[in-house]
């Protein structure tokens, strides 16, 4: 079948598979480095309890048949690995199946990693790297051209994160309406980065063209995706530069860099680049890619219907393998910015006057005069979570208490997750507790002034002065 294939996107698809490899080996990089104090053995939400309680068919994954830590680490490590031989282009070296069972491995490991990861995996982009890397097993290698129906693919995909994001906006809040988002989320989105107190001082309206320039490269340009070359170029070039855009404003994981390497996948660079002579596809290839895209069409019924409904939910699987899913960021902005900070003190007797420490996180504001740092697409999985608790405590009710517990317990691998402790090592607090404060951005003159980038306010007591319960008592 000519029209099976596409030359002149064959160095798009070098570049996407690269690109991909290297998210992947952050995600496994990730999981190796944090599981242990967030699901594992002993860790805050424990895998071994999780799949008591849910089955395999719900929820499949290695981890259903046997799980440790031992056996966790060597999954987490063996997909970095994989991932920097995909990186390395080892995958055109393989035959072409050989090639596909190469991608498979990391997609398979990482799904056991995501359906047992509980509140610690819950986010969009840990689904909409397991839909696409599914994809990319299908993508061949220098054996073949690129298969245009998992390139059509791949663009409905980036058409769901872009139009399901625009579309979750101008139903959400109406500051999106209004153009006046920007106005407040630099300084209340979860993780900042090093540029965020800079674009929250940007002119109002810069901000409100930056809003209107959002709406439209979401719900306009995406359509642009499906239509002839070079405009569907034209349209991947307005994803990339707006997801760049958003990378320099702040922490979202791998959220913009995926979209980034999606938007890749469309682009035409034919001219900078002469294809490679290849044989034409073997028919088995060609049966097994039209058969997973028909698949894959058909289950994207749910999510187009989440699209069209007025109740439109963001970043839902439908399916346990995460197929298809559906996709948003922001349908509604925080005006106000609420922080936890967790304190500990050597007092056997807590009293407000004792002397509370505060413990610091690698990314979460705390310290006033402590300058966000870049660490995406690294996803400190703790810090975001500590956002949404200071949203809501009801986020946080299954893992905060084990946090605390952790801490009192002077657990090397969970504070391992943070950035620094008041406590010397083997000397753990005898009470912690934990305060909600609201956070702003201090001003130009503030921060001249007093060098804080932040201003903090104190709010509640979030958790009161807690101790260690008796050994008996916890076991």
């Amino acid at each position: 079948m000519q029209w099976f294939t596409a030359d002149a996107y064959w160095l798009s698809r070098l570049i996407f598979q690269r690109a991909l490899a290297v998210l992947y080996v952050t995600a496994f990089l990730g999981a190796a480095l944090q599981f242990r104090a967030l699901i594992g053995e002993r860790g805050m939400l424990p895998v071994p309890r999780y799949v008591e309680r849910v089955p395999f068919r719900a929820a499949p994954s290695l981890f259903q048949l046997r799980f440790s830590d031992r056996l966790f680490a060597l999954c987490a490590w063996a997909g970095c690995a994989v991932a920097v031989a995909l990186l390395a282009g080892v995958d055109n070296l393989l035959p072409l199946w050989g090639a596909m069972l190469l991608w498979l491995v990391p997609w398979a490991l990482y799904l056991s990693i995501v359906n047992v990861g509980q509140t610690w995996y819950g986010f969009g982009w840990e689904s909409l790297l397991l839909e696409v890397g599914f994809l990319a097993v299908f993508l061949g290698n220098d054996r073949v051209a690129p298969p245009v129906l998992v390139l059509l693919l791949l663009r409905w995909v980036l058409f769901r994160v872009e139009f399901g994001a625009g579309l979750i906006k101008m139903r959400g809040d109406a500051c999106w309406r209004k153009l006046t988002c920007l106005d407040f989320h630099h300084e209340t989105q979860p993780m900042p980065g090093p540029l965020s107190w800079f674009f929250h001082h940007l002119p109002k309206p810069v901000h409100r063209v930056e809003v209107a320039a959002n709406h439209v490269t979401q719900l306009v340009v995406p359509f642009l995706l499906f239509t002839p070359q070079p405009v569907a170029t034209g349209a991947a070039c307005l994803m990339i530069v707006t997801q760049l855009w958003l990378v320099l404003s702040g922490n979202f994981s791998w959220l913009n860099w995926i979209t980034v390497v999606l938007a890749v996948s469309a682009l035409d660079l034919s001219p900078w680049h002469t294809a490679p002579d290849v044989a034409g596809p073997p028919v088995w290839y060609e049966v097994v890619v039209t058969a997973v895209a028909v698949l894959l069409l058909a289950m994207s019924y749910r999510p187009v219907r989440n699209l069209l409904s007025r109740r439109q939910v963001m970043n839902r699987s439908f399916d346990p393998l995460h197929l298809v899913n559906a996709y948003g960021a922001f349908g509604s902005v925080n005006r106000v910015r609420q922080e936890i900070v967790i304190e500990g003190t050597a007092d056997t007797v807590p009293r407000e006057d004792s002397d509370w420490r505060a413990y610091e996180f690698k990314g979460k504001p705390g310290d006033v005069h402590r300058w966000p740092r870049q660490f995406a697409p690294y996803h400190l999985r703790l810090d975001w979570m500590m956002w949404f608790a200071g949203l809501s405590p009801a986020y946080a009710r299954s893992w905060f208490g084990p946090l605390v517990e952790r801490l009192l317990d002077d657990d090397r691998d969970t504070l391992r997750l943070l950035r620094s402790s008041p406590f010397p090592p083997g000397s753990p607090p005898a009470y912690i507790r934990a305060r909600l404060y609201r956070y702003r951005y201090t001003t130009w003159r503030e921060l001249r002034e007093t060098g804080a980038c932040w201003e903090r306010t104190y709010v509640r007591e979030f958790l009161g002065p807690t101790r260690l319960a008796p050994p008996a008592r916890r076991e």
